[in-house]
């Protein structure tokens, strides 16, 4: 068969994608021409990729044939069997080529070294990839500094530059750049670190963890003080009690999900080069430790599509995790790396991060409930057979290909000979599980039903898990009552018209206890070479003792880090649940005046974080009596919370309530996502409409904020369409908003992000 021919066999062979996978792969992975016309089929994406991945063959087998391994990697990736990670799939074949998604740059102790760490962030960031950083070798704040006879500003004031450069940079349009922010415990900015995202709208672009060492836990245990040390020179800079500390990182995390914890000292036990290096930091979801300048490309298996007969295919699983491990080994000598001296050390020690996805489903089909004693006898077995296989796959491409260079300097060097220097990492696989339609990691279901409102009709509609849809009309009990009711709760468990044994085996994230949670992380890391992205989900209802609970069992059973999610704990309310109706206080009734037929006024153009506004204020016979909203084309939920306020405050002006008291409840409402015209802040959508209505109310425009007042928008816009205020209003995520401010979907929270199922919106906190 001639290599066109095979190639038209296999583009003929279509990928089964449901329709949000499809909006992903159209909106951020599917080429495009200059207007923005997707051109590329998925079917020609995954052949691109395959085609490409498969080129480093050449490079050891120059007379390779490479028709049958270009099937073999095209045909796991449209069974949807195996995803590499983002950027390979959005650069393989195409002129950026950049593959890898996880990067580690070290910061030194001096201006030169934190400002090319900047540049060669901006670097990483523009081709798509995201950065962890430790800022534990930054002298602290109010140190001396000798050249300048003045003093330091400490790691925190750094952070914040680097996350201003992040927000001013568009990974290529695909994909928003997103941090690792890491402290060691016993630096003595520990504790300003431990609060700097304190607030929400602080550090948007960092994930945040307090490198945890052993000397910390050892003084934790025995209720005693621990050592701070300064940088600049290792001598000791005072002491905190490790249980004060321990306390304060608790109220953070009970707060908001931040910090999170990494035990650095245990990656470190684990490092499988130390001679080469110390782990300082981890990438933005902390899965993948890394050196300093060292880069990792992950993949995962779809583990919902490996059963059979009632049970797990394991043939079919080592044939999968054979092709994963040669795909990830081809994508190092594939990629084309931001940097020479990432290059060098990546291609160094070779480490790839072969994990899951779907390990709910997979439970599901083989009607083990999520956190029971089965699923983690299940769940060890299947890691020590993934991670076996891997490491025999990469034995094998050793003894075709060599060892990494680094391998007589490693810890595998008395044994048989290794291609790479990790196989295997669990990562949250957030937008290749929506390409997947896959659980995401091994994370269980967060909602069997959850509620969506589409935001330009405002008509409720509810997504149903598939699985469970399939089984409750299997057994008849489904019905659109009972879906609302599972959508209110939240859950299925009380549920007596469900029977017994499907109500245990369809459990959600907070059916789950801690606990369960935890030993399912540890269970996994036991044979993960690198980290397992795994987050803890609380109630609203969880007390900080839970936290507590979960960090100490945590270290005791042998994870790498842990991060929590406290439900409800951040502004941003990350998937909606239906909630439950609050009965209703007795107030005073209050009428609001009839509407005239004609009114008159003015419009007002604001520039938001969100995208352009305008808001028009109209005016009867007595006065200001109603708003109108109009956000851009941001669509979603971000127009409909700006129009609810302006219905909001017509109703407020029409029953008589003074515009001064509504200008002060709204003005200063502050977003993640602030915009800057040539007067000043805008703050939030709201606090522009209460910035429109004090200028109207003073009836004398601020020409530098506000440029004019008018009557026409069409008019204003014909005048100024050329002009470019604010950035792209999908950048943003506005902090009152449990939905994606692209399509109107829910988000789901997971390691400090936010990702959407509908589009794959991402962004971290």
């Amino acid at each position: 068969m001639t290599y066109n021919s095979d190639k038209e066999l296999l583009l003929k062979n279509k990928v089964n994608l449901g329709k949000n996978a499809l909006t992903v792969l159209q909106k951020r992975y599917l080429k495009k021409d200059e207007d923005g016309n997707v051109i590329e089929t998925p079917e020609d994406l995954f052949y691109r990729v395959a085609e490409n991945i498969a080129q480093a063959d050449k490079i050891y087998e120059n007379d390779a044939d490479l028709d049958p391994l270009i099937k073999d990697f095209y045909l796991a990736m449209t069974s949807l069997d195996f995803l590499p990670n983002s950027p390979t799939l959005m650069n393989a074949g195409r002129h950026l080529q950049q593959l890898s998604a996880c990067f580690v740059l070290p910061i030194d102790d001096s201006m030169d070294s934190i400002f090319e760490t900047l540049k060669n962030t901006a670097l990483i960031h523009k081709s798509g990839g995201g950065t962890g950083f430790s800022f534990s070798k930054l002298r602290p704040n109010k140190d001396e500094v000798k050249t300048t006879s003045g003093v330091s500003s400490g790691p925190i004031s750094f952070m914040q530059v680097f996350n201003a450069a992040t927000e001013a940079i568009k990974q290529g349009g695909t994909r928003r750049g997103a941090n690792m922010g890491m402290l060691r415990v016993d630096h003595p900015d520990i504790l300003e670190f431990i609060t700097c995202k304190d607030k929400n709208d602080s550090l948007n672009n960092f994930n945040i963890s307090v490198a945890i060492t052993k000397e910390f836990m050892d003084a934790l245990e025995k209720d005693s003080d621990y050592n701070l040390y300064n940088p600049r020179n290792g001598e000791v800079r005072g002491a905190l009690t490790a249980k004060s500390v321990f306390n304060k990182i608790i109220d953070q995390a009970w707060k908001n999900g931040e910090p999170g914890v990494v035990f650095i000292d245990r990656i470190n036990d684990e490092n499988p080069t130390p001679s080469i290096g110390s782990i300082e930091s981890t990438n933005p979801c902390g899965e993948q430790p890394l050196l300093p300048y060292e880069s990792c490309n992950l993949g995962s298996i779809n583990l919902g599509h490996f059963t059979k007969n009632g049970t797990v295919d394991w043939e079919k699983l080592e044939t999968t995790i054979n092709t994963a491990v040669h795909f990830l080994d081809n994508v190092i000598d594939m990629n084309n790396y931001p940097m020479e001296k990432i290059g060098k050390i990546t291609r160094s020690n070779r480490k790839i991060g072969l994990g899951v996805m779907g390990w709910a489903d997979l439970l599901l089909h083989l009607s083990i409930p999520y956190g029971s004693k089965e699923s983690l006898s299940l769940a060890e077995k299947l890691m020590n057979f993934i991670q076996a296989k891997s490491y025999k796959s990469s034995e094998k491409l050793a003894i075709k290909r060599g060892a990494f260079s680094n391998f007589e300097k490693s810890v595998y060097a008395k044994g048989p000979l290794m291609r790479n220097a990790t196989t295997t990492t669990i990562a949250p696989t957030g937008t290749i599980g929506i390409i997947s339609s896959a659980s995401g990691g091994i994370e269980p279901l967060f909602a069997l039903v959850y509620k969506r409102t589409q935001c330009l009709d405002n008509e409720e509609m509810y997504e149903v898990n598939p699985y469970f849809e399939k089984i409750a009309k299997e057994n008849g009990f489904y019905s659109s009552k009972l879906i609302a009711k599972i959508a209110e709760k939240g859950s299925i468990h009380g549920f007596e018209e469900i029977p017994e044994k499907i109500r245990k085996i369809f459990v959600t994230s907070h059916d789950i206890t801690p606990e369960d949670h935890v030993k399912m992380q540890a269970v996994f890391q036991k044979f993960t070479d690198n980290a397992v992205s795994k987050t803890v989900n609380f109630p609203n209802s969880a007390t900080k003792e839970d936290v507590k609970k979960v960090f100490v069992l945590s270290y005791k059973m042998g994870c790498k880090g842990v991060t929590v999610y406290r439900d409800g704990s951040r502004d941003v309310q990350v998937l909606n649940l239906a909630n439950k109706k609050e009965e209703s206080l007795p107030i005073r009734e209050v009428k609001p005046r009839t509407r005239p037929t004609k009114t008159t006024g003015f419009t007002f153009l604001m520039h938001t974080g969100c995208g352009k506004m305008y808001v028009t204020i109209n005016e009867d016979d007595r006065g200001p009596c109603e708003v109108f909203t109009r956000l851009g084309k941001s669509g979603a939920c971000t127009s409909s919370q700006a129009e609810a306020i302006g219905r909001l405050i017509s109703l407020a002006l029409r029953s008589g309530v003074n515009q001064n008291e509504i200008i002060n409840k709204l003005k200063g409402i502050r977003c993640p996502s602030p915009a800057f015209a040539k007067g000043g802040a805008i703050l939030s959508c709201a606090d522009g409409i209460a910035k429109a209505i004090e200028a109207y109310n003073k009836e004398k425009m601020a020409p530098e904020l506000f440029e004019q007042k008018i009557t026409d928008t069409k008019q204003y816009e014909d005048k100024h369409q050329k002009k470019q205020y604010t950035s792209n209003p999908k950048d943003n995520l506005t902090g009152a908003c449990p939905q994606c401010p692209e399509c109107g979907e829910m988000l789901t929270f997971a390691e400090g992000c936010v990702v959407c199922n509908g589009c794959g919106y991402s962004k971290c906190f």
